[in-house]
């Protein structure tokens, strides 16, 4: 059985370096009346636009909580058949601006920080979220359970769509256990 690694670094140096900005992109807004505290624990990823750091992953979770001194801990965890292992980054997110608004910066190398713009929650349940990054060529649709319900997937992917997001492209990991 092979271990779990982290992530390459020369991965997320490129990815930082692409996601290196903390803008929220044209026409997107991050959700206000924001509860840190309801985000926390664990979200399961049901579909994502693909980049090179979680390419080739399933079973990808988000797991968020408390850092001491503030802001949040972040740990990715994806599985990789090719590898026959789980691959996990561990970061660090801070709010960029109100911590009741959904809109944070996300570091997993160093000093460079991307955007983690939440855009669209589940505000009364805290169980499904978007989630873009800078642009729109990063997007995010979170679960708190393994499956979404298809027509809450079919409604949040079209409404992606009718902001800009290319949902064509859509990556879906799968959860199976």
């Amino acid at each position: 059985m092979k271990k779990a690694g982290l992530w390459p670094t020369s991965i997320l140096l490129s990815v930082f370096l692409a996601l290196g900005c903390l803008g929220i992109p044209e026409n997107i807004k991050p959700v206000q009346s924001f509860d840190a505290d309801r985000y926390l624990g664990q979200w399961y990823e049901i579909a994502r636009l693909d980049h090179a750091f979680e390419r080739g992953l399933t079973k990808v979770t988000a797991t968020y909580s408390l850092r001491e001194g503030g802001g949040l801990r972040v740990l990715n965890r994806g599985w990789s058949a090719r590898d026959g292992a789980w691959k996990t980054a561990a970061g660090k997110a801070f709010f960029v601006h109100d911590p009741r608004q959904g809109y944070l910066k996300v570091s997993f190398f160093g000093p460079f920080y991307g955007s983690y713009v939440i855009f669209r929650l589940d505000q009364e349940g805290y169980q499904y979220a978007l989630v873009a990054g800078p642009d729109k060529s990063y997007l995010w649709l979170l679960s708190r359970t393994p499956a979404m319900d298809a027509a809450r997937q079919r409604e949040l992917i079209a409404e992606a769509a009718s902001l800009g997001f290319d949902t064509t492209k859509l990556v879906f990991p799968g959860q199976d256990r």
